[in-house]
């Protein structure tokens, strides 16, 4: 555990070190002043567009910081030759990716709770709110999202170069997002090999929009069933462990040579 805990440390210093979140956090800034400027609507109607523009931009900006986190930090280490010393230290492949992968993602939850709080005060100088427990399940459900995304990152980047695993983990999360909620529609004119191909997919493909409480939040809905929620937890855990499983499986047979890396 400490080995875990030491790697996932490597993680937050290199974060620091290239300032991605700051640039994040500008970013978020930005966008807000932005929404904030609008008052075509009237008060009731601005705050609503705030929510929904800001909720919107909290799931794209944490999206794209979990991908681009999670992918490098294996093939880095590969590239920078500092594999070699954290596997003679001894260092297990096994450990080397959980502490990885809890450093991505405790980087990303991190930037996840600060936009947050970037958008609760830009809604809060509008005059609006969101509701104090549905807020908190959005943000544990998204914050799961993240390790699952931070997961798949990983495990694709044991396989593939960090610029192929890059694309391949946006293509893989945006279609898991927007295609997998339609794929039941799809199966009812569907028939053979369509048929099984779309439920293949369905199964197998992680389901994003589980996670997604934005409209509970943007509307007022009040608070998911506290099974629900559980169950999606759950969910996102065995999901993890899975991609973490398969990352380890590809990784751990997997040959190095100072030669191939310079």
């Amino acid at each position: 555990m400490k080995q875990i805990l030491t790697l996932t440390v490597v993680v937050w210093l290199e974060m620091m070190r290239r300032k991605d979140l700051y640039v994040l956090m500008i970013l978020m800034a930005t966008l807000l002043a932005g929404l904030l400027s609008f008052d075509v609507f009237g008060l009731a109607g601005v705050t609503g567009y705030v929510k929904d523009m800001g909720l919107l931009a909290v799931w794209l900006l944490a999206w794209i910081l979990a991908i681009n986190t999670s992918v490098r930090q294996l093939p880095q280490e590969e590239q920078r030759g500092t594999l070699f010393p954290l596997l003679a230290k001894p260092v297990s492949r096994l450990t080397l990716i959980l502490g990885k992968w809890l450093g991505a993602w405790s980087v990303t939850g991190f930037a996840l709770a600060c936009l947050y709080l970037t958008l609760c005060l830009g809604i809060f100088l509008k005059g609006g709110r969101f509701d104090a427990m549905t807020l908190l399940q959005a943000v544990i459900l998204h914050g799961a999202a993240l390790g699952l995304v931070c997961a798949l990152g990983i495990a694709l980047s044991t396989r593939m170069n960090r610029d192929a695993a890059t694309v391949t983990t946006y293509v893989v999360t945006a279609a898991a997002f927007i295609l997998l909620p339609r794929v039941p529609s799809l199966l009812l004119g569907a028939s053979g090999m369509m048929n099984t191909s779309l439920y293949t997919l369905y199964y197998l493909f992680p389901h994003f929009e589980l996670f997604d409480l934005r409209r509970r939040l943007v509307h007022d809905w009040g608070c998911a069933p506290g099974s629900t929620v559980a169950g999606i937890l759950v969910y996102a855990v065995l999901m993890i462990m899975t991609l973490l499983l398969l990352a380890w499986l590809g990784y751990r047979k997997r040959h190095f040579s100072r030669g191939d890396i310079l």
